[in-house]
């Protein structure tokens, strides 16, 4: 890939997935985790959207085609899913479990938001998805596919950058903080999951 394409890929990419605009989000869906437990979603989050976003660039179009699935109905049910996760946190529900399952000192987390919605939709979403299928169209060689994984690689780390500085949003904000912007996070997260969904639709002409 020439040098002008580089920067037209890592800038497409990174708007796309949105860093500055993930993190308070990871907050959000993290919260009142320990650093360990949260530098660990993290890393499984990036790895797996590294996975998924590699995956499709290589082999999407020809595997949804395959199993007969649209990238209109992938964004609609991607849509589904995010909504039922605003509803959690808007109405603390995961906070609910969490207390259900305290009597245990040492028992399993039993939210790991790690794969689901950190890495699929929200990180890798049918944007991203459709974003590298494209990008990996316009590569020429093994060497300009190379020099695209580098440029995913490179945005991916400064995501993970943004991911791990979400514990000094926490601290400046405080629980009471952070419980509010939880609530409008899930307002915010319950309108993207409409928009996914009247995007998918609109492919379909069912919505205007």
């Amino acid at each position: 890939m020439e040098y002008a394409a580089l920067i037209t890929a890592f800038t497409t990419l990174f708007v796309i997935i949105d860093p500055p605009g993930l993190a308070p989000l990871f907050l959000a869906l993290t919260q009142g985790m320990s650093a360990p437990q949260r530098r660990a979603i993290a890393i499984r989050a990036s790895l797996v959207a590294i996975g998924i976003l590699l995956g499709f660039g290589l082999f999407g179009e020809a595997l949804l085609g395959f199993i007969g699935i649209s990238m209109p109905a992938f964004r609609v049910a991607g849509g589904v899913l995010l909504f039922l996760t605003a509803l959690d946190m808007l109405f603390e529900r995961r906070q609910k479990r969490r207390e259900d399952t305290a009597e245990e000192e040492e028992a399993e987390p039993d939210h790991d938001p790690s794969v689901f919605p950190l890495a699929v939709p929200l990180i890798a979403g049918p944007g991203a998805i459709a974003t590298m299928i494209l990008l990996v169209g316009q590569t020429e060689g093994a060497l300009g596919f190379a020099a695209l994984v580098a440029v995913l690689l490179a945005v991916m780390a400064i995501n993970f950058a943004f991911f791990m500085a979400s514990g000094l949003i926490e601290r400046a904000l405080g629980k009471t903080g952070i419980n509010v912007i939880t609530r409008l996070l899930g307002m915010l997260l319950a309108a993207l999951a409409v928009q996914f969904i009247l995007d998918g639709l609109r492919s379909f002409g069912f919505a205007a």
